[in-house]
């Protein structure tokens, strides 16, 4: 499984996703020009000690991107996070080779881009009078219903209290 950003441009956001991907062993794939450089402490302050444990690509555009992760999954399947579409996300059928793209956060993805692809584009439901999330929490709520779906394979691991015991 896959995150892709197509050209943030807050580097909190992208931190936060990072973090996000790493707790979750998911790539995260940034799609330039981003609006920020990746050495900047927002980055790192939001990722924490945590990026560099990541799996981070970078592609010149769209279409770089779209032929790289085509060439390592054939049968993965770019799932397009956008207000515009007509599915919901809990409506795509994800499996571990998919990649979720998500837009910037001041325009989101280009329909330029999205035209293409009617069959993957999904939303989050939300009032009509909102715009969009925060790209972080967006990326949150579809990332983790996709492993939902994939049973969360490789994230089995069992809550514990750090000093007491969980009374019987």
């Amino acid at each position: 499984m896959r995150i892709a950003l197509h050209q943030p441009e807050i580097p909190s956001n992208t931190g936060n996703i990072g973090r996000t991907c790493a707790a979750t062993g998911t790539g995260l794939d940034l799609i330039e020009p981003l609006g920020f450089r990746l050495s900047e402490k927002e980055i790192r302050r939001a990722g924490m000690d945590y990026w560099d444990t990541l799996d981070v690509r970078r592609h010149l555009n769209f279409e770089a991107f779209a032929e790289n992760f085509h060439k390592e999954h054939p049968e993965g399947r770019i799932w397009m996070a956008t207000t515009k579409a007509e599915k919901i996300y809990t409506e795509a059928d994800f499996s571990a080779e998919d990649c979720i793209l998500f837009g910037k956060e001041s325009a989101g993805i280009p329909e330029e881009i999205l035209v293409d692809h009617r069959e993957t584009c999904i939303r989050i439901p939300m009032e009509e009078s909102m715009r969009s999330l925060n790209l972080s929490n967006a990326v949150a709520i579809v990332l983790y219903e996709s492993l939902r779906q994939q049973g969360f394979a490789g994230l089995e691991r069992k809550g514990a209290l750090h000093r007491l015991k969980w009374k019987l």
